[in-house]
């Protein structure tokens, strides 16, 4: 956090911007913590609320786009040609691209608040061909409700911000492991036969 705190020292809103945008991608960077530290830096005065939100908001729009498009050509590249080495048959593909269409967009709003998943719903979404326009819907509207929230929270938490460093990894480890439980208790049950009457 050190080097992501020097970095917006020295470029301000650019540098905001360009850490967002490459942890969506996919880059160690401490994201929720970042978005924090922000809202401490408005709250210290050193940057100014609505450049720094509309940075926050339009890094973690680029971030996620440019993993839209990743998936839409690398995806559609590689897994056709290597499904059998990546242990995905055609069935699986559809249904997982039936899926995205279905319901899976609304994790493009809410895996915004997982480390990890945040990072592959865009890949899975443009693999999956969902069309530009629905994504942007979801996925935009994620961004807002992930990144400005957050840098409210450092505003308003002020000189405590760094309490909020302490802890925010747990908590967002403890939900990580949750969601992963979660996914795997769905997965599980759909495994298992319904009850014959």
């Amino acid at each position: 956090m050190h080097i992501a705190a020097n970095w917006i020292a020295h470029f301000g809103y650019v540098g905001v911007f360009s850490l967002l945008a490459l942890g969506i991608v996919g880059l160690p960077f401490p994201d929720e913590t970042l978005l924090t530290f922000v809202g401490y830096m408005v709250f210290k005065g050193r940057l100014h609320a609505l450049p720094a939100a509309l940075s926050v908001f339009s890094g973690s729009a680029c971030g996620i786009t440019l993993s839209y498009f990743l998936g839409r050509g690398f995806g559609g590249y590689v897994v056709p040609r290597w499904h059998s080495f990546l242990h995905i048959d055609p069935d699986r593909l559809q249904r997982v691209q039936q899926w995205f269409h279905r319901r899976g967009r609304w994790a493009l709003v809410f895996g915004y608040y997982i480390p990890g998943v945040r990072h592959l719903t865009a890949y899975v979404a443009g693999t999956s061909g969902l069309t530009y326009g629905p994504f942007a819907l979801f996925a935009y509207l994620g961004a807002l409700c992930w990144s400005v929230p957050f840098m409210a929270l450092g505003y308003f938490l002020g000189d405590r911000w760094d309490q909020l460093h302490l802890y925010l990894g747990p908590i967002v480890h403890i939900l990580f492991a949750l969601a992963v439980v979660a996914i795997l208790l769905y997965f599980f049950a759909r495994k298992i036969p319904p009850a014959r009457s």
